[in-house]
């Protein structure tokens, strides 16, 4: 038979038995023996159906990621140009054979310092710029991204859609082949409405001084020049020199700093148009009402002078507004600021723009309209006379942007309006950001005629007194037949034109350790139909009159002489 017996075990009595508890040992062990074996394929099957029906996809990708590789092709950023259709910044063209991590397209600056205040740059984006992004197109990890001027102002419409392409790669991460390519969609071009001819003349002329100028076109608020010196060249930033960068932020003459938008200056006597309008239109004053020049005022311990007493020791006898705008007369605007009181001039000098945004976008300060609940909160002192009669000629404690001074100029050569300026250009005039004063036809017209008187003989503006251009004009068939001249076809020949315009000089105390005085220049021409409007400053540069209008008046030489 083969059916086993049970093993024999003698006992204690010498008698002899089956033993069971050795049969009970072996199918104990060969239970266990089962169980161990089923567990094993139990776990072994729920192995098999995590791997490849949970996480089969995402093995799937990791496999494929082992051979695929990703490779972001950067956009190439919109191209900037002035208002004439000139190329200001472009990008190099990414090479989408490049199997690096990424594609690049690189910035080119290409007018350096000139552009740089209104232009900006570009560096990598940090945290906050990550988190802060509101573009539809996301930055990611490793992106570039505007940080000043008009790069950062409009980040948006310039960035573009970055591309991929997928490449397969073997073990060792070498290229095999190229799978796929999405390309990439360049960002929007962007018009400003700068005009770099001008733009390039008015940092020239600048030099080496620290200063600005600022060109508007009246009726529309179109940045044609918005110039600060010293400037930088934003390619330092967009190729990574850290070294050069940190020489720009630790420089002393502060390139960086746009001087036209973000400093501020006491305006001086350019400050008098808007005391001299709000005199008029709170009726303090009147056009035909004179003052005597006694060339001094006191008020308390202190003495307040006029200018031409000062240099000359003279003084200029009756003064009424139109003589007080083109001499620029101290000593009426001493007596009307303090009919004035500072209330009001502070009320008057918000309605022209000042102490507020004027919205252009780009970084910018709006400047102190000192009243006597500042001056009580910010010094703790009471206001006294004297305070005004410093506020009336643009001194003291008032503080302006030269951006804001062009902009309240332009009011008195587009028929009274206050207009945003406007970095990219503009296709119509009077748009809604333009908005009309209120302010009387005889105020505006008062002012304008005094403005231009400034700038005849007799005035402060001496540089433009029988201002004239070499402009070219066209040659008619009639009048070469009858001088018997051959001429090529078109034929122009140089004529002299003379141009009046509307000014007003100014020379503001800077406080500095120079001693000179910040000059001031803002001028409207033609007067009769203004095209444009340029405010000059120079730091500690001296007289208005003497650095900052001819600043102005070459300046005005090439725009006439370049357009009809």
């Amino acid at each position: 038979m083969n059916q086993k017996l049970s093993y024999i075990r003698k006992g204690d009595t010498g008698s002899m038995s089956f033993d069971t508890r050795q049969r009970s040992y072996s199918q104990g062990l060969f239970l266990l023996y089962g169980l161990g074996v089923a567990i094993f394929f139990l776990i072994a099957l729920v192995q098999l159906f995590r791997l490849t029906i949970v996480k089969g996809n995402y093995y799937s990708v990791l496999s494929d990621d082992n051979r695929v590789k990703e490779i972001v092709i950067e956009a190439p950023r919109g191209t900037i140009v002035d208002r004439k259709g000139v190329i200001l910044v472009s990008n190099t063209t990414p090479d989408i054979s490049d199997n690096d991590e990424r594609v690049t397209s690189n910035r080119i600056y290409k007018y350096s310092d000139v552009i740089s205040h209104i232009i900006g740059y570009r560096q990598i984006a940090d945290t906050d710029d990550l988190e802060s992004d509101s573009c539809m197109n996301k930055l990611k990890y490793g992106d570039k991204v505007g940080k000043k001027g008009v790069e950062q102002l409009y980040e948006c419409e310039l960035r573009g859609r970055r591309g991929k392409k997928l490449v397969e790669i073997d073990a060792h991460g070498e290229y095999i082949k190229t799978l796929s390519v999405l390309d990439p969609k360049a960002g929007d071009d962007l018009k400003l409405a700068l005009d770099i001819v001008l733009q390039e003349k008015a940092m020239e002329l600048l030099g080496d001084t620290k200063g600005a100028v600022i060109g508007l076109k009246p009726d529309t608020g179109d940045v044609l020049i918005l110039a600060s010196t010293p400037g930088y060249d934003p390619q330092i930033f967009e190729d990574g020199d850290s070294e050069l960068a940190k020489k720009l932020i630790d420089d002393k003459d502060e390139p960086l700093f746009n001087r036209a938008t973000e400093g501020v200056y006491a305006p001086g006597s350019t400050f008098k148009l808007f005391i001299a309008a709000a005199g008029l239109e709170e009726k303090v004053i009147t056009p035909d009402e004179t003052i005597m020049d006694s060339g001094v005022l006191e008020a308390g311990p202190l003495k307040f002078h006029n200018w031409y007493y000062l240099e000359y020791g003279r003084t200029e006898g009756e003064v009424n507004m139109l003589k007080a705008l083109q001499r620029s007369n101290d000593i009426y605007f001493y007596l009307l600021g303090g009919k004035l009181g500072p209330e009001k001039i502070k009320k008057w000098a918000e309605i022209f723009g000042f102490q507020n945004s004027s919205n252009l976008g780009l970084d910018e300060a709006v400047g102190i309209i000192p009243s006597t609940f500042w001056k009580q909160d910010t010094f703790g002192e009471r206001w006294f006379l004297g305070d005004t009669y410093n506020l009336s000629i643009g001194q003291g404690y008032v503080a302006t942007t030269p951006l804001q001074i062009a902009r309240a100029t332009a009011v008195f050569a587009n028929g009274g309006y206050l207009c945003d300026p406007k970095v990219l250009k503009v296709q119509s005039a009077h748009d809604a950001s333009c908005k009309e004063l209120l302010m009387s036809n005889t105020t505006y017209e008062l002012i304008r005629e005094g403005m231009h008187k400034a700038c005849q003989t007799g005035g402060t503006g001496w540089p433009f007194f029988n201002f004239s251009v070499q402009q070219q004009e066209n040659i008619s068939e009639q009048e070469i037949q009858s001088d018997s001249i051959q001429k090529e076809a078109s034929p122009t020949a140089v004529i002299t034109t003379n141009i009046s315009v509307g000014c007003k000089t100014g020379t503001a105390e800077s406080h500095a350790k120079s001693g000179k005085p910040h000059a001031w220049f803002t001028v409207f021409a033609p007067f009769d139909n203004p095209e444009i409007v340029l405010t000059v400053l120079v730091e500690e540069g001296g007289q208005g009159s003497d650095i900052a209008a001819p600043i102005a008046k070459e300046i005005l030489k090439v725009y006439f002489e370049r357009y009809e």
